[in-house]
């Protein structure tokens, strides 16, 4: 989850240190063919869908289109991984789900008419028709000046046979007729076919990017994938809040009203016959209500806290803290209230922080900072454990990811092995209440 900047890797003038080495150089210009070698079959494919798509019209071009469109992001799915692979470029994907997958003429119209819509769709036919000129441009241009600069490194040995053809002797500015002009034009030729070297991994990033501005999901498409994603998140969240209200209600507070119930139904029988046992039997009821109503309190508290909704996040936050069996500093400004939706659940995720803390983290002291800044609600949990938290090893931290995206909030984490464990979380939100609330102290 921890991002390396690219300003790291870059040396002066912007340009990479590995764009230095002769390997890299030399593969960026092989790898500048690769592409080069994939724009006449771009053309093709975008030739056979242009004629399939005019078929729509006769109903043949019904049955084509989904396997030539399917060909065609095949190829346009070879540029994206060769833009990250090569590039460091990273080219999301931008297509929609394919509608109409059973058989029958009517699902091959509901496929064809869906691949049609898709904007991703029509963008692959923009590239195709475009990457064969703009895109071949860049890819070019450093093998070129390349190619041109050893022609003039080589051409003590070639200018006399060009004479004597009849061919071009010039070479840029120098008219080449002698020996010595053609040693000038040697020395102009090492130049360029330095700039030609360290051109093709630069050429190569721009054929990268130029293929993101095309290839890639636009922002609407990224936000459409992103609000279906954390709806689905939130819906079965809340689905599976649902339940466990539910199984708390079943297990715990009802189970014990029915006992009482059916203990004052024995003690109403038993009270006129001994009163003793009856006063036993109401007296353990008196405890099972007392028990009742700690556990309906308990489930109260874990779908909106009381001392959230009296106090605010500050002093509910101190409360985890207190309840914690770690010790939590916590040290919290807030000019005031933020929307409750996003106070909640950044009370939760924090009260999660914690709960990792105390389980799998092997700590003892834990600092949780709460703040809002730039209209981001901010909340930082430092642990002084072994370190060595991953997301992968467990569903604890991408519950937490998934909680804080429904609000369009991040989770950053960086927890080397050895600790400290550092768990930042960002909620962008709006202040709405004129309370303050703000709190320092050590639970």
């Amino acid at each position: 989850m921890s991002i390396v900047s690219d300003e790291k890797q870059r040396g002066p003038g912007g340009s990479r240190k590995d764009d230095l080495r002769p390997s890299s150089a030399f593969r960026a210009m092989g790898r500048s063919l690769a592409l080069l070698a994939l724009a006449p079959v771009e053309v093709l494919l975008l030739t056979i869908l242009v004629i399939v798509i005019s078929l729509l019209s006769v109903g043949v071009g019904v049955f084509l289109v989904p396997a030539v469109v399917i060909a065609a992001r095949g190829a346009m799915n070879i540029q994206r991984r060769c833009a990250r692979d090569w590039s460091g470029v990273e080219i999301g994907d931008p297509y929609l789900s394919i509608r109409g997958t059973g058989p029958g003429a009517k699902s091959w119209l509901q496929r064809t008419m869906g691949i049609l819509s898709d904007p991703a769709t029509w963008r692959d036919l923009l590239w195709m028709l475009v990457n064969p000129v703009v895109g071949v441009l860049i890819l070019v241009l450093p093998l070129a000046v390349f190619a041109y600069g050893l022609f003039g490194v080589i051409m003590p040995f070639l200018w006399e046979p060009i004479v004597d053809a009849g061919g071009n002797d010039w070479y840029l500015l120098v008219h080449v007729n002698n020996r010595g002009t053609a040693l000038t034009a040697a020395v102009l030729g090492v130049p360029l076919m330095l700039m030609g070297y360290l051109m093709g991994p630069a050429m190569l990033r721009v054929h990268a990017r130029f293929a993101h501005s095309l290839l890639g999901p636009t922002e609407m498409a990224r936000k459409v994938h992103h609000l279906t994603a954390t709806r689905s998140d939130a819906v079965n969240t809340s689905a599976a809040e649902l339940r466990r209200i539910e199984r708390d209600l079943h297990d715990g507070a009802q189970a014990r009203l029915v006992a009482m119930g059916m203990n004052l139904g024995v003690a109403e029988r038993l009270l006129g016959k001994d009163p003793e046992a009856a006063r036993t039997i109401l007296a353990d009821t008196r405890t099972a209500s007392a028990k009742a109503l700690n556990e309906l309190r308990d489930l109260v508290r874990g779908i909106h806290p009381p001392v959230l909704a009296d106090r605010g996040l500050a002093d509910a936050v101190r409360a985890l803290g207190m309840d914690s069996p770690l010790r939590v500093a916590v040290n919290a400004e807030l000019p005031s209230r933020p929307e409750a939706p996003v106070e909640s659940a950044m009370y939760f995720a924090i009260s999660e922080a914690l709960t990792n803390a105390a389980k799998h983290g092997s700590s003892r002291n834990v600092t949780v900072d709460v703040w809002y800044s730039e209209g981001t609600l901010r909340a930082q949990v430092t642990d002084d454990g072994t370190g060595g938290a991953d997301p992968a090893k467990g569903t604890g931290l991408r519950g937490l990811e998934r909680r804080l995206a429904t609000f369009d909030g991040v989770l950053a984490l960086t927890s080397p092995v050895g600790g400290p464990t550092t768990l930042t979380m960002e909620l962008p939100c709006v202040l709405s209440s004129p309370k303050t609330s703000s709190s320092s102290g050590t639970a």
